[in-house]
């Protein structure tokens, strides 16, 4: 095939997403330049779209970007008013206190928020400061100069058929350069993978680790409503099975955020963690909260979670990684926003520096050593083992380990060191023959919901005739090596159900890929155990439609 000509534009920062990081990003550029040109290009139909998360939002990174975010009218309304925590039972519950949890825990001062609003709110800040912003501009390719380094992305290429030829309304999109190229796609993201991989990014660091996370908004009686209040569990349903836990954040408007978080690492392929999430709301504590009331949105991303010991090396010539396109989350806090807008600001001010020195296309050296030396590094560094912990020992070992190491990180001090990840979360999947199938009770159509009626609330959309954006490197896996010997869990770890397995009389089973159903998790290329699963983006505006995430 001929290669496509395309059209150029030039900038001094091309920024790819428009989350917390690469806004963060944007903003501090044109703060620190009025006349630096930036551009920011998000897949999503508009900003905010594919934006999911909790969220319970520390303050601290946009207090360092916008210190009169409040006088803005920053969508920051509900302050944390009450903090619970719950180990859970099949029916009972046991509260832990507060007061033997290191300070770092305590969530007031902190804001119960729609992080899809928040962008959106940051994203007319940048605006007004001059930045261009471009929603439905998915960046296929990445662009290299001729010493190897990154200098461009492609955007905006449309109207492929599903064979992959260019159909009558083809458009080549076109290829934005700039001197600095910023990474702010998320976990995940398909060009930050490439880039990790080219450049050899994750040698000498720990590998990613991961969670699932899975949110429904309901609309519930206001005499149950407590605006303000945030209560996370552990414990049931997931018992040995897997870890994780959940999180349900009452918002203003009578509305509630219940969100269910399973760790990727679990062993058993029999794990549905869908199923895992609809069978926890039927505990006491959720379904009296949730009976009366209606399911308004529903949505799943992954969520990086390996923490200090697992972020890869950030930067590499004409290109850096931001926010969660490292892995910048803390787990115990539950919360990687905060960092997000920190590795923004912290990109922001290394490019510009080396704008004005002259420099263009080499790395951003300043920029890592301000993250791991800095704010983001100190945050992550003392809930380094916990993760571990949680993986080796099991859920209340890990919690009495986890938290007296993070009193002692606190004091500035460790008796364990850093701890090891070791495997993937592929990696740890085992074969269906040690584990037993799981038995997850049908859902009832009011508490807990199918898949497919869920999916519906999330508005995806995919252009049926483009090529599937889930590829496969052999057909032949899922059927030959992935449904005999792991039970064919793509069934199952997908919340969007993507993926099936067809079995008709006298045939052999068939693999299919609903492409329209996806959410954009990431899932399916981070749990598949044979790593057969390759997950790039579709055309631009494709995916969720997320209101209110």
């Amino acid at each position: 095939m001929a290669e496509i000509e395309r059209e150029a534009m030039e900038y001094d920062v091309v920024i790819v997403g428009a989350g917390p990081a690469g806004l963060s990003a944007a903003i501090r550029l044109k703060q620190l330049d009025a006349d630096i040109n930036v551009v920011v290009l998000e897949k999503g139909s508009e900003v905010g779209a594919h934006i999911l998360s909790g969220a319970v939002l520390d303050p601290c990174g946009l207090d360092a970007l916008i210190p009169d975010w409040q006088d803005k009218g920053a969508p920051l309304n509900v302050p944390v008013r009450e903090d619970n925590f719950y180990m859970l039972g099949e029916a009972g519950k046991l509260r832990v206190p507060n007061w033997p949890m290191p300070p770092l825990m305590n969530n007031h001062g902190n804001y119960i928020v729609s992080m899809g609003n928040v962008c959106r709110w940051m994203a007319e800040q940048a605006e007004e400061l001059g930045v261009e912003i471009f929603p439905g501009m998915a960046c296929s390719e990445l662009v290299f100069d001729d010493k190897g380094g990154v200098k461009g992305v492609v955007a905006g290429e449309f109207g492929k058929d599903a064979d992959g030829s260019h159909g009558a309304n083809y458009e080549p999109g076109m290829e934005l350069h700039g001197k600095y190229v910023f990474l702010s796609e998320g976990v995940r993201g398909s060009l930050s993978k490439e880039v990790i991989a080219k450049y050899d990014l994750s040698q000498g660091h720990e590998p990613q680790k991961f969670g699932l996370g899975m949110k429904e908004i309901w609309e519930i009686d206001p005499a149950k409503h407590r605006e303000g209040t945030v209560t996370h569990t552990m414990g049931w349903p997931l018992g040995d099975n897997a870890g994780g836990g959940s999180f349900i954040y009452h918002l203003d408007n009578n509305q509630v955020y219940v969100g269910f978080v399973v760790h990727l690492n679990y062993k058993n392929p029999y794990v549905f963690p869908y199923m895992e999430f609809q069978r926890f709301k039927h505990h006491p504590i959720v379904a009296d909260l949730l009976k009366g009331g209606k399911r308004v949105a529903y949505g799943a991303r992954a969520i990086s979670e390996g923490g200090y010991q697992s972020m890869p090396k950030m930067v590499a010539p004409g290109v850096a990684l931001l926010g969660c396109a490292v892995g910048m989350v803390n787990v115990p806090r539950i919360k990687g926003n905060h960092n997000a807008m920190l590795s923004g600001k912290a990109a922001a001010e290394a490019a510009h520096a080396a704008i004005q020195a002259g420099r263009s296309g080499d790395e951003l050296s300043e920029y890592e050593t301000e993250v791991r030396q800095g704010a983001i590094g100190k945050d992550l560094k003392k809930v380094r083992n916990v993760k571990p912990f949680w993986s080796k020992w099991g859920l209340i070992p890990s919690l009495a380990l986890g938290g007296f190491d993070m009193w002692t990180n606190t004091l500035g001090f460790s008796l364990f060191g850093t701890q090891k990840h070791g495997k993937t979360d592929a990696a740890a999947t085992e074969k269906a023959s040690a584990h037993k199938p799981i038995d997850y009770p049908k859902p009832d159509g009011t508490l807990s919901f199918d898949r497919l009626t869920n999916v519906a609330f999330s508005f995806t959309n995919h252009e049926e005739s483009q090529p599937a954006h889930l590829h496969l490197k052999d057909p032949d896996i899922p059927v030959q090596v992935n449904l005999p010997e792991f039970a064919g869990p793509a069934a199952r770890y997908c919340p969007a159900g993507v993926y099936e397995f067809v079995q008709e009389p006298d045939k052999d089973a068939r693999f299919v890929i609903n492409f329209q159903n996806c959410v954009h998790c990431k899932t399916c290329d981070i749990k598949d155990p044979s790593q057969n699963i390759n997950w790039v983006t579709p055309q631009g505006g494709d995916g969720p439609n997320y209101p209110n995430m």
